[in-house]
């Protein structure tokens, strides 16, 4: 705890983990502890064959199949601790310093259309066997990994000069080139397409949907400024209609009339 002089400064847990951060990671543990616990109680084969079936991201069943909420609900799923923790530590180490500049609704609102448009993004290219006589993959698709992608690109776009330690080595390299470099990682392996179970396309839809959405004079960020437009004009609108309704009204106690 600093001190200066004879006036002790507490620390300000507020400031170690914002709101919208520590939302999302109350929800995964939780998610994740259910997950446990079912595998626990019920049988090592449910928690997978039914549970991540139901509720992680399989192509599959969210075209034929019609399981809508499954881009949704991928996002909160881990395949074990360590996932559990590495994209934890990643959410907070990037997620933080965008919900400072953008407040807790406006990153929500981004982890989410970055999770959720990773996720559409797998389910089209893993339906296009269908198109040649083949089925489409079923194998589940899990991990809030293509949204944290997401909050990486946006921070290589906002912050892109701020330097970042490559732990555990001792060496510390600017934003940019860092997610440039995780970027063309994930493309290798996406072209490579080997067999270690990781999303490697889910990841870059992520960054590719962030980019898109941050990048000015794209179609999504028309579409941001063209809504927020629409919020501030309907605002407007409300507030000019209450001052209206209320400015003949007298207040409730003579003496407070105010020239």
């Amino acid at each position: 705890m600093p001190t200066y002089g004879a006036r002790r400064i507490p620390f300000d847990w507020r400031g170690f983990i914002t709101p919208g951060v520590k939302l999302l990671v109350l929800v995964c543990v939780g998610v994740f502890l259910a997950q446990t616990l079912l595998q626990i109680l019920v049988s090592p084969d449910f928690e997978y064959h039914r549970f991540k079936q139901i509720f992680g991201l399989v192509p599959s069943a969210v075209i034929p199949g019609l399981r809508i909420w499954q881009p949704f609900t991928y996002i909160f799923l881990h395949g074990g601790v360590g996932h559990l923790l590495i994209n934890m530590l990643w959410l907070w180490m990037f997620g933080r310093e965008l919900e400072l500049v953008w407040g807790k609704r406006r990153f929500l609102n981004y982890f989410f259309l970055c999770g959720v448009g990773a996720g559409l993004i797998e389910v089209l290219v893993k339906t296009i066997p269908m198109f040649f006589g083949k089925p489409p993959s079923d194998i589940p698709t899990i991990g809030a990994s293509g949204a944290i992608f997401g909050i990486l690109i946006a921070n290589a776009i906002l912050f892109p000069d701020r330097r970042i330690w490559l732990f555990p080595l001792p060496v510390n390299i600017p934003m940019r080139p860092y997610v440039a470099a995780m970027g063309a990682i994930e493309f290798f392996f996406t072209l490579g397409s080997g067999g270690d179970g990781i999303g490697h396309l889910c990841h870059l839809g992520g960054m590719l949907v962030g980019y898109v959405y941050l990048r000015r004079g794209s179609f999504l960020y028309n579409v941001r400024n063209t809504v927020t437009d629409w919020q501030h004009k309907r605002n407007r609108k409300r507030f000019e209609v209450y001052i209206n309704k209320h400015r003949k009204e007298p207040p409730s106690r003579p003496d407070n009339w105010v020239n």
